[in-house]
């Protein structure tokens, strides 16, 4: 699994292309099931989440250009959640402008201060629960005024 895992750190998240498929936490297995064939399990960020349809075709191109052909299954259950993101993946994230989640976050996460990932400042406000995209919520500094995401927990 480990050498599948690696060729799919290759396919950034499309809507998040600092981060890669696997530091995001939606690759659940990989594994050869012949010579030629590939297995990847992925599970999306969330239900309706529209990059997954992206994420297995280039799962499938990743594959086919190396000679295998890949089966991309989607699994619901357990559902995603973003403990499942790597250190790495948050860090990048914080680079990148949005504010990464937290681990183990509380339901209540989105009334919780978030820290501007410019200033650092505290003094933040949630604009909108929803933001760039479907798992993120806009959130403007009110010391330097500059607006930003916040990777929401679930």
């Amino acid at each position: 699994m480990q050498n599948l895992l690696e060729k799919l750190t290759q396919i950034p998240d499309p809507e998040i292309p600092v981060i890669n498929i696997v530091e995001l936490g939606i690759v659940r297995d990989a594994k050869m099931i012949s010579e030629t064939e590939a297995e990847i399990i992925i599970t999306p960020t969330y239900s309706a989440c529209p990059a997954m349809f992206n994420i297995e075709e280039d799962i499938i191109k990743l594959f086919k250009e190396k000679g295998i052909s890949a089966k991309v299954i989607t699994k619901m259950f357990p559902i995603w959640t973003t403990d499942w993101m790597t250190d790495e993946a948050r860090e990048k994230l914080k680079a990148y402008g949005i504010v990464p989640p937290e681990k183990g976050a509380e339901e209540n996460h989105l009334h919780i201060p978030k820290k501007c990932p410019r200033c650092g400042s505290e003094n933040t406000t949630q604009i909108s629960r929803f933001g760039s995209t479907l798992c993120k919520a806009s959130y403007q500094c009110q010391d330097c005024l500059e607006p930003f995401d916040y990777f929401k927990c679930h």
